[in-house]
């Protein structure tokens, strides 16, 4: 029974070690097929909705950019469909403002744009609860992912 507690207290210590953002950054590969060291998050909340972008940060590279437009592309045409599956399964499916706009999809104007170093989702609409949804939804993210994140 003594060796059973000691080896739970040490499981839970080294669980409890781990941050979100670091378990986020671990964990992104499963879900972003770019490097996470390589690229930079960035969250523009706007009257309407919001911004995403992805870029890559100094001297990344052309394979990091072109990785970073197929994922985006693909996740805009799912978020457009409602499908928020790869968001639920790195961040967990009750991350704030995710359950709202998977509800409310269709109330979301999803588009995909390319950056120079990067690419972009917008999303809008001008419903008030969706529009709160996006933010809480991007304001999660920027929590969750860290230093490899930031606002504008």
């Amino acid at each position: 029974m003594r060796a059973l507690a000691a080896s739970l207290a040490l499981i839970s210590c080294c669980v409890l070690a781990d941050t979100t953002q670091e378990h986020v950054h671990g964990a992104a590969h499963s879900v972003m097929p770019f490097d996470m060291s390589k690229t930079l998050h960035v969250f523009v909340m706007t009257d309407d909705g919001g911004v995403q972008k992805v870029v890559t940060r100094d001297g990344a590279g052309a394979e990091q950019v072109a990785l970073i437009r197929r994922h985006l592309e693909q996740e805009a045409d799912a978020f457009a469909k409602g499908d928020f599956a790869d968001p639920a399964h790195l961040h967990g499916a009750s991350m704030p403002g995710l359950a709202d706009m998977k509800a409310n999809a269709t109330k979301i104007r999803v588009a995909y744009s390319e950056l120079p170093n990067g690419a972009q989702i917008t999303f809008r609409t001008t419903d008030l609860h969706t529009i709160t949804a996006i933010h809480r939804w991007f304001g999660a993210q920027l929590s969750e992912h860290g230093a490899d994140a930031k606002a504008e």
